[in-house]
């Protein structure tokens, strides 16, 4: 089958800035694609892109089987969105803005009313559906924006850091609404800055930085890229921390990693159990106390800053490149 997503060589410029830079995507249907990256690397704009918000300078996209330039107006009845920001009328209830979409999408008076009645349940909204959105918590609001997204059941879903703002609660629940979807045989793209919902909803990742697509696997195929298991111990005195790093040095297959702070300290091995059970038997004959360790993967944290060098930005969620 046609992937749901295609994109090829897809290049914008504002001006002297290069937002994309022959960005390559392909999504099968009925799966969660991550896209992820630091503020201004683009995920966005690509965003913008597909659904028609924007026209690239060069390549081309189609999502269910339309162009994105050429089949727009089609299109647009096949995707839901969601941006960043909720979009909503402060001056109506959630109810009455879940059923604006309906009609825009022309599914009638009595459907719009019925699947506004059925999201403001499946977002536990109901009991705020008939107030006016003003009164909304941040929460809330972004609640029904994601409602609004999927007013047309639509075949295709662009969720553009959909929760941000959300508390725990209300991010699980979402997680459950997209993996029900999907389930159903909805394609979601997915930009976020959590990695957790990445790791734990995506099919398949793509890495963007400065435009252009860095790395591309399944969550698990990305943390092999940076050096597979880790063995993470803590000691219980900052004095043995330069000496688990010499005895241990050579087991590493990159750099040892020591929080003076913590007391621990993450070597990046490629024995696995094996390398656990050599690294206690070497500390332990150099009697340091060990008092705990254990081993693991890596996050999806550090391949990100393996990868392009730096954390994601958690506390700014607006790119700086549209």
């Amino acid at each position: 089958m046609p992937p749901a997503i295609m994109a090829e060589g897809l290049v914008k410029k504002y001006g002297a800035v290069t937002a994309l830079d022959g960005i390559d995507l392909s999504v099968p249907e009925g799966s969660v694609f991550g896209l992820l990256g630091p503020n201004g690397a683009g995920k966005t704009t690509t965003v913008r892109i597909l659904t028609t918000l924007l026209t690239p300078d060069a390549g081309r996209a189609t999502v269910a089987g339309f162009d994105v330039v050429r089949d727009a107006p089609r299109l647009r009845g096949l995707i839901g969105a969601s941006g960043q920001y909720a979009a909503v009328d402060d001056h109506l209830t959630g109810a009455e803005n879940l059923e604006i979409v309906g009609r825009l999408y022309h599914l009638g008076t009595k459907r719009s009313k019925q699947r506004a009645r059925e999201l403001l349940e499946r977002f536990d909204l109901t009991d705020a559906g008939d107030r006016q959105v003003r009164g909304y918590s941040g929460g809330m609001r972004r609640r029904l924006d994601l409602a609004g997204a999927l007013v047309a059941d639509p075949p295709v879903l662009f969720l553009d850091e959909p929760t941000t703002g959300l508390d725990p609660r209300a991010r699980t629940v979402l997680w459950e609404v997209i993996s029900e979807l999907v389930t159903g045989g909805t394609t979601v793209l997915l930009t976020t800055q959590y990695l957790e919902e990445a790791d734990r909803l995506a099919d398949r990742i793509a890495v963007v930085d400065h435009g252009r697509v860095i790395a591309l696997g399944t969550a698990d195929e990305l943390k092999d890229q940076i050096g597979g298991d880790r063995i993470e111990l803590s000691v219980t005195s900052a004095a043995d921390l330069e000496t688990v790093r010499q005895v241990l040095a050579p087991l590493a297959v990159a750099d040892v990693q020591a929080d003076p702070v913590a007391l621990r300290v993450t070597i990046p091995v490629a024995g696995g159990t094996a390398s656990l059970t050599t690294a206690l038997v070497r500390l332990a004959a150099e009697h340091v106390a060990v008092r705990d360790a254990g081993l693991r993967r890596p996050t999806l944290d550090e391949v990100f800053l393996s990868l392009t060098g730096h954390q994601t930005d958690t506390e700014n969620t607006k790119e700086t490149v549209r």
